[in-house]
């Protein structure tokens, strides 16, 4: 509507300025034809067609309404190119329009079904750490069980054969293994649902680095070489599961790294933090997936074959965790110029605490 009133006035001045280009030229002749008429027949009392007089109407009646008539024919001109255009860039706004409206209307579309793809994705998700926390939970109580029989069946050591002995011990590895499994499988979940409770306060860290290297090292004969200052200030977190942190980068290194070289265990104050790293020597990780190893399932390969069993959840569990307690995960590759071994270091920053921070 508004479009055609524009073009609706612009004719309307078109018409307008077309009737002035040939009505003032005529009245400007007119004028000069009937003043010097007149001014020469006052002069001298009659009307005498001479030189003067004649030239007088043809610069004053013709060049200058000629003038008038060809300065108005270029206005109108521009006029009607100008409606032109104006026509044209209203054709391509009405277009755009169009367009801008289909386009607005697919991607309103588009954003709708992926709102409702996130939506069930979320609750597929939510499903899914229900029920893993579900099946873990259940699980939990017959592994007590069969981890108690098996611990009371090797007990009686002297009265099994040596044969049956050797096959509960592979039991009970394995039945420890999957606890332990389930275990973290839980606390994964508690910790992605925002349930899993850390009882915080200040952990002497030597302690906890002596226990974790007990249990992941010198129980399998690995040889570590300690960095680790005698006197550390104390870290602010939970001590059973910074120890987790711990135990899965030197069960890391202690998987991935060859039995005849030692695993290099260090402690070093980093303003108001502490970093504690976990060295190895073995055959390093590629640039291209430093990233992607702290993924859930994620699993380092060898060319066609994946170098060492596992679930692919140790280093994401500690990052997890590590990220709970206010702290950081790095990783370094290669740590040694040697191409036969060029090692890992994996290094774990936490904040250090003299005293309870406010906000605990």
């Amino acid at each position: 509507m508004l479009a055609e009133k524009r073009s609706l006035l612009s004719q309307r001045q078109l018409r307008a300025v077309g009737i002035l280009r040939f009505a003032l030229p005529l009245v400007l002749y007119l004028i000069v034809v009937w003043y010097e008429v007149n001014e020469h027949w006052i002069r001298v009392g009659q009307v005498r067609f001479d030189i003067n007089l004649s030239a007088e109407i043809f610069f004053f009646g013709v060049l200058g309404p000629t003038a008038v008539f060809i300065v108005l024919s270029y206005i109108i001109r521009l006029l009607r190119q100008q409606i032109e255009f104006a026509a044209e860039l209203e054709v391509l706004n009405v277009d755009l329009e169009r367009k801008v409206a289909e386009r607005t209307a697919e991607l309103e579309e588009r954003n709708a079904e992926l709102a409702r793809a996130y939506a069930e994705l979320q609750e597929l998700d939510q499903l899914k750490s229900d029920f893993v926390s579900l099946v873990s939970h259940e699980l939990r109580g017959p592994l007590t069980t069969l981890n108690g029989g098996l611990e009371l069946a090797l007990s009686r050591g002297n009265d099994l054969h040596a044969e049956t002995r050797a096959i509960l011990e592979t039991m009970a590895a394995e039945s420890e293994r999957l606890t332990r499994f389930v275990s973290e499988i839980l606390d994964l979940s508690r910790l992605e649902a925002g349930k899993l409770q850390l009882n915080l306060g200040p952990v002497a860290v030597r302690p906890l680095l002596k226990r974790a290297v007990e249990v992941t090292c010198e129980c399998k004969g690995r040889v570590v070489e300690w960095d680790v200052p005698e006197v550390l200030p104390p870290v602010w977190g939970d001590e059973i599961y910074l120890e987790k942190v711990v135990e899965n980068l030197l069960s890391n290194a202690v998987k991935y790294s060859p039995a005849d070289q030692p695993i290099r265990l260090s402690a070093r104050l980093k303003d108001d933090r502490l970093a504690i790293a976990v060295e190895d020597y073995g055959p390093g990780i590629p640039p291209h997936v430093q990233q992607d190893i702290f993924e859930r399932f994620h699993r380092l390969e060898r060319g066609d074959r994946i170098a060492q069993s596992g679930w692919g959840l140790g280093l994401y569990f500690a990052k997890a965790l590590t990220e709970a307690h206010g702290g950081e995960i790095r990783v370094q590759s290669p740590a040694h110029p040697s191409s036969e071994h060029p090692g890992t270091i994996f290094t774990l920053e936490l904040p250090i605490t003299a005293e309870v921070p406010e906000d605990a």
